[in-house]
């Protein structure tokens, strides 16, 4: 059975909606992993190439299995099988403070995305079964500084902020926090205190926190493109393979 999508200009930057030569720094990324396999047994039905679109499409589309193969002209398990090869191989380089990182601003936010996995998950604010991401992203540059594990969709944001260790990566940098993350070492909003309202200069730091701040919702809004983080299926470390994978796709889009 001959598939339809091959690793063609024209599907990758109608699926995965990267550029030809962006999708070539990931090819490469995956192929110093070791994703080209172990060199014995028996060989994989696709090239490298279109392994790595099929993932990419899987995130992007979120398709079952069954939705994929024809368009590969594989069985469904073996689409199973190429998401759990490759997946954890597209994953984000968490990136470590500079030399001039006092120079830096990033943000620190949490998001929820909606599970299947009750072992990963949790009833949350937004009405249904989620699990909390903490990302980190550059005020600056927009890009993913890196992603903590998920935990549960009602826990706390300064909990799983104090749990992630995400905290390692920002030694000599300034971080942007919210309202909810107080004594964590972010940088928070001021607060009204009992009977007194804020003064106009603490009212004009708050209004400039939240204009920064919204950088990275911005950022969350590009990434839930990729429809996996709007209603993850994937079981175990699935859901965290995916965030890392969507969160390199997302800078690699925005790299020149």
């Amino acid at each position: 059975m001959a598939g339809v999508l091959r690793a063609e200009r024209v599907w990758v930057e109608t699926f995965p909606g990267l550029r030809v030569d962006q999708f070539g720094r990931l090819l490469k990324a995956v192929r110093e992993r070791g994703g080209e396999g172990c060199g014995w047994g028996r060989p994989w039905r696709l090239p490298l190439a279109e392994r790595v679109l099929l993932v990419a499409v899987y995130y992007r589309t979120n398709l079952t299995m069954r939705q994929l193969a024809p368009l590969f002209g594989i069985s469904p398990a073996t689409v199973c099988r190429v998401i759990q090869r490759l997946g954890p191989m597209l994953a984000l380089e968490p990136a470590r403070a500079c030399a001039d990182a006092t120079d830096r601003l990033w943000i620190v936010d949490g998001t929820l995305v909606p599970v299947r996995d009750r072992k990963v998950g949790a009833s949350s604010r937004n009405y249904r079964f989620s699990a909390n991401v903490q990302v980190i992203v550059d005020a600056e540059t927009r890009l993913v500084v890196a992603t903590a594990r998920p935990v549960p969709g009602n826990t706390a944001d300064a909990k799983a902020w104090r749990d992630s260790g995400l905290a390692a990566h920002c030694e000599g940098v300034t971080v942007l926090g919210d309202g909810a993350d107080i004594n964590t070492g972010l940088i928070v909003p001021r607060r009204k205190r009992p009977g007194r309202s804020l003064l106009k200069g603490e009212e004009e730091d708050n209004a400039q926190h939240r204009k920064v701040r919204a950088r990275v919702e911005h950022t969350f809004s590009r990434m839930k493109n990729y429809k996996i983080l709007r209603d993850c299926r994937q079981r175990g470390d699935g859901l965290h393979h995916a965030v890392q994978a969507v969160a390199r796709m997302h800078n690699l889009t925005l790299a020149a």
